[in-house]
């Protein structure tokens, strides 16, 4: 159709596409009932965007050719929800619902309740504000209180309406939904009187925030993943990992191209709509314009709950989408809000967990692979098998002690999982169709790598390779030594670390400082082009790189300790090592003093008093035998020498506290993932206050600062009574810099 030839005509027309257009998308992804083929449907998209590209100004922000239009962001700004989007608690398996159910029954007394039950979708959580009827903003979780702004790549995402139907926008007193329905979906009514109200004087919109998962449903993975490879890029491990990343691509044009989709679950404020239960604003959010999940059903018991998760486990592998479990809601929000929440979680909700998806496949080797630290650990491989939305075909087997309790052998047919759905594991071989020559596994005698005599040290279930310089250290400890938790070298990863062993560049960690501009510039990535060139790094690569690793030379002391890579030094070890001996010189002259043996009049107590390094606290006996162990060995000591004398520090700066010591005396335990920091980025704005930031938890435990999914720390400063926080609250420390005045305990 040609363009109009008058603007008038050309706005009328326009205004009418919009609205059809709008119509057909309703109809093909909230009711799943198109009229238009696909092609109809693109012909009308690009008969309004001649229109918009012949007259600029008849473009609105709304319009459906303006889900890609942005340009490109740097970065995300910080949002605050208008209420916070919590966690919800977990029902691990059958008994645990019923357990719940039970405690939401005695609540609610003689009154009762139905429950809502929907599928719980494995994808990222998101938050939409509709101001007038049309999409403001689009934000992700974050924190639960303050999450990132992507409204500009969440507009590209198709099934997402850019305004709200006509149909629902609501009387200036929007009637009540009914007390009772005959079935989920049945607001007829409601809707009808919320259009007579309407007709007899129009209203505005109010204030809409909805929440919901955007997703990336299982074809799309694949092809994703398939382009992915065909490109020489990494494969995404997940849907849910994929989703989450191209709802944060700083090009939207990337997001359109992911083909992701939503489903949405909730209004956070249900009163000005007129809506009374969640049944009613599942019915009002479809109406609305909105992807909600067809597989929803109203419980009145909890025979009906139990039978709805049940199924729900039975059809996973059958649904065109990845889901994890099944949430369960009060359906009423007045005994919702009479319920209220925990801490951390609603007491109304709960996430019922599938147990974790097993496949079973073929094991046809097992391999041992060589950690930086020595440790020779076996490694299954076996057929490619999809498990809990991704294909897995190794998984560690973790020391010899461990296949021989499992009896795990080549050739077996093996069950396996992901524990949690995240990490591949083996249960365990099917007798029944074990080969005739099948053989029991044992473990190396010598290092795969570099040949020599591995050994296991007495009262370990580890077998090692004692060689310094064995080639698979060499590689692990170089990555290490670069790593976001050591000397964080942005820009070295593991293909240029590789490439720059196996081309002699790099041998120890001090070879890092040695590295010159032209080297790098000039370092084959081992990949060729389509025209037969090798790809190279190149200039621009090569002087970030060169600019990442001359940041690093004045590092804090903590960080060059966990960066060498001494055995059970982690980052807290090194951080008090750091503060008790203030130099690696220091360090080694105390590994280089002989503690008291126990035994013979000396106790256990005296023996460690000996030692300067075992008395450090957190520190002890063994991970002081390993710092020894490591300064005894010349060659560990000929690296440190060449650190220092390619100007890397070795010692602690001696400066005084840059912000005031507000937190000095209290300790503080970070626990599950934190949205706006990572724990160790967290745990060094703490000290910088002058806190102590432990690993574990104890009635001297001052805080507890937990985090999405929080674990076993959780549950123990519950048991102690120790004060928990949520980020939030950590924020509001960091940047006060006043401790808190309380937390919560849980309840």
């Amino acid at each position: 159709m040609v363009t109009p030839e008058n603007r008038d005509s050309a706005s009328a027309r326009a205004e009418a596409l919009r609205r059809e257009i709008e119509h057909h998308a309703y109809l093909y992804y909230a009711l799943d009932t198109p009229e238009l083929s696909d092609a109809a449907y693109d012909d009308l998209l690009r008969e309004l965007q001649r229109i918009e590209s012949t007259w600029p100004e008849l473009v609105t922000p709304e319009s459906p050719t303006q889900r890609v239009g942005a340009p490109p962001s740097e970065q995300f700004d910080s949002v605050a929800h208008s209420q916070r989007m919590y966690s919800l608690d977990n029902a691990m398996d059958l008994a645990e619902l019923d357990a719940w159910l039970a405690r939401v029954r005695e609540a609610l007394g003689e009154r009762g309740c139905g429950f809502v039950c929907e599928l719980k979708i494995d994808g990222s959580s998101l938050s939409l504000t509709y101001r007038d009827g049309a999409l403001e903003r689009a934000a992700t979780r974050g924190d639960g209180r303050t999450g990132e702004n992507v409204t500009v790549n969440v507009r590209t995402v198709k099934d997402v309406p850019l305004r709200l139907r006509e149909e629902v926008r609501p009387s200036p007193t929007a009637p009540s939904a009914p007390a009772a329905q005959e079935s989920l979906f049945a607001t007829t009514d409601a809707l009808e009187a919320a259009d007579d109200a309407a007709a007899a004087g129009s209203v505005g919109w109010p204030d809409v925030d909805v929440r919901g998962e955007v997703y990336m449903p299982k074809a799309s993975f694949e092809r994703l993943n398939a382009e992915q490879e065909a490109a020489g890029q990494n494969a995404f491990a997940n849907p849910r990992n994929a989703a989450a990343g191209a709802v944060r691509q700083k090009n939207p044009a990337i997001t359109a191209s992911r083909d992701l989709a939503t489903f949405i679950y909730q209004v956070v404020d249900p009163r000005p709509l007129g809506l009374t239960r969640q049944s009613d604003a599942l019915a009002w959010l479809r109406e609305a314009g909105f992807h909600i999940n067809p597989d929803v059903k109203l419980c009145g018991t909890a025979e009906e709950v139990r039978e709805f998760c049940t199924g729900a486990i039975e059809k996973r592998d059958e649904l065109p989408y990845e889901i994890d479990g099944v949430v369960i809601k009060v359906d009423d929000f007045r005994l919702q809000d009479e319920l209220g929440h925990t801490s951390k979680a609603p007491r109304w909700a709960i996430a019922f967990k599938f147990p974790p998806e097993e496949k079973t496949t073929v094991l046809r080797e097992i391999r041992v692979q060589v950690g930086r630290t020595g440790a020779l650990t076996p490694l299954a491989e076996f057929d490619p098998v999809t498990v809990a939305g991704s294909t897995i075909a190794r998984a560690t087997l973790h020391n010899i002690d461990e296949i021989r309790r499992k009896d795990v052998r080549i050739g077996d047919t093996i069950v396996v999982r992901k524990a949690g759905d995240v990490i591949p594991e083996v249960v365990g071989p099917v007798l029944g169709m074990r080969p005739d020559d099948a053989e029991p596994w044992e473990m190396l005698s010598d290092c795969p790598e570099c040949g020599t005599t591995a050994w296991r040290p007495e009262g370990e279930v580890v077998t090692r390779c004692p060689n310094v310089a064995c080639p698979a250290q060499r590689l692990e400890r170089l990555l290490h030594w670069a790593s976001r938790g050591a000397m964080d070298i942005d820009g070295m990863g593991e293909q240029i670390v590789k490439r720059l062993v196996e081309t002699d560049l790099l041998h120890d960690v001090a070879d890092f400082y040695a590295l010159t501009f032209e080297q790098l510039a000039v370092l084959d990535l081992g990949r060729v082009k389509q025209d037969g060139t090798p790809t190279l790094l190149g200039e621009t690569m090569a002087a970030k790189l060169r600019a990442a690793i001359d940041a690093t030379r004045d590092k804090p002391l903590a960080r060059v300790l966990f960066g060498l890579g001494v055995r059970h030094v982690g980052a807290t070890v090194a951080e008090a090592l750091a503060d008790a001996f203030g130099s690696v010189d220091a360090l080694a002259e105390a590994a280089a003093t002989v503690p008291l043996t126990p035994g013979e009049g000396v106790t256990i107590a005296a023996a460690r008093e000996s030692d300067p390094i075992a008395r450090v606290e957190g520190v002890g006996p063994e991970i002081a035998s390993m710092v020894r162990a490591f300064f005894g060995d010349e060659n560990n000591v000929a690296v440190i020498e060449r650190l220092r004398q390619r100007g890397v520090s070795l010692e602690q700066e001696r400066t005084e506290p840059a912000r005031p010591q507000t937190l000095a005396g209290r300790t503080f335990v970070l626990t599950g993932a934190l949205e706006r920091y990572t724990r160790t980025e967290a745990g060094e704005e703490l000290k910088a206050l002058g806190a102590k930031v432990s690993g574990s938890v104890s009635r001297k435990t001052s805080f507890v600062v937990a985090g999405a999914d929080a674990g076993s720390k959780y549950d123990k400063a519950v048991q102690l009574g120790v004060p928990v926080l949520d980020e939030s609250q950590l924020e509001r420390v960091i940047q006060s810099g006043l401790p808190p005045e309380s937390g919560s305990t849980g309840a």
